[in-house]
């Protein structure tokens, strides 16, 4: 997985796949729904991209660590702010998305539906 000078790109590469919950392979290993990245004309890494639903769990582990504590934990202003960001990078698009965020929210999903409604009538 280091030909070609490869190692410094891996390096610069590794916290964008770490930030989307990705995987990094060897390029041999890639399966057809991988990203391979080549550098200097040579294959370095593949890429696993993760299903949407771990992305969205992933995306609320990295949000929780970003504010320093449970996002349940947040004022209602904040959760609102939490929700259009999730609403931004396509949260509720996932099956169940809406119960995901709320459970880790720790309100309701019409509460959920609440604040997404409040957005779109402001």
């Amino acid at each position: 997985m280091t030909g070609a000078g490869g190692e410094p790109f891996i390096a610069a590469v590794k916290p964008l796949v770490d930030a989307m919950g990705g995987e990094i392979l060897p390029p041999d290993e890639a399966g057809p729904e991988d990203v391979v990245l080549s550098w200097q004309g040579a294959d370095v890494v593949a890429v696993r991209l993760p299903q949407l639903a771990d992305s969205l769990d992933h995306i609320l582990a990295a949000m929780e660590r970003r504010k320093g504590r449970p996002l349940a934990d947040l004022d209602r202003k904040a959760k609102q702010e939490v929700v259009r960001i999730l609403e931004a990078r396509g949260a509720f698009s996932v099956r169940h998305g809406v119960e995901t965020v709320a459970s880790a929210l720790g309100v309701s999903r019409f509460t959920v539906y609440n604040y997404l409604n409040r957005d779109k009538n402001a």
